[in-house]
């Protein structure tokens, strides 16, 4: 595994005395492999957040949802996520084009818990895996990198009121997003959003 540390954090860690504590917590934490409670955690969560690097080198930060499990664990190095229709301007797919290093924050804000992953992301326009993911437009593979536990401490205490009703179902059409309705973007949007 490639050291996660590089020497800009090995500077804040040597201001700070914690050089040790961060080598430990690299040793204990960090694995290049999905274990099965890594596994189980990534599998329930219904959101998930995506970091990508843009073509000027800035990074984006994305939230993704879909119905609890719609971030499949495939093996115990792979991860795969469906994009669905959104905003027409593919930030994230286009970022993975460019860049394929991403990050990936699993959060539980009910029992306090996250998980990060670190990985090269691949994309097919006609993935197999399409079919498994109603209502995807592309799928995402993660080969991982890293993945380990975050402290906790600082998430807030949520509850889950209600899925979006934009969430792709099989029993039922999606619903188009409001935002199509305005008049500034109607003679721009696809047909199949008419």
């Amino acid at each position: 595994m490639a050291e996660i540390y590089g020497e800009q954090h090995r500077v804040m860690q040597d201001a700070f005395g914690t050089k040790n504590l961060a080598d430990r917590l690299d040793q204990i934490i960090v694995a290049e492999e999905i274990a099965d409670d890594r596994k189980a955690f990534i599998e329930t969560r219904d959101m998930f957040f995506l970091t990508t690097i843009d073509h000027r080198g800035y990074p984006t930060c994305s939230y993704k949802g879909g119905n609890p499990g719609f971030v499949k664990v495939l093996d115990s190095k792979t991860l795969a996520f469906p994009s669905y229709d959104g905003n027409g301007m593919f930030l994230s797919i286009g970022n993975i084009t460019g860049n394929n290093k991403i990050g990936m924050l699993f959060i539980d804000f009910e029992a306090p818990h996250r998980i990060r992953v670190h990985g090269t992301a691949s994309i097919e326009l006609h993935d197999p895996l399409s079919a498994e993911f109603h209502g995807a437009q592309l799928v995402v593979r993660v080969a991982v990198t890293e993945i380990f536990v975050n402290c906790p401490r600082y998430i807030h205490k949520y509850q889950r009121v209600d899925t979006s009703k934009y969430v792709p179902q099989e029993d039922c059409p999606t619903p188009s997003a409001q935002w199509k309705r305005i008049n500034a973007v109607q003679d721009v949007l696809p047909e199949r959003d008419k």
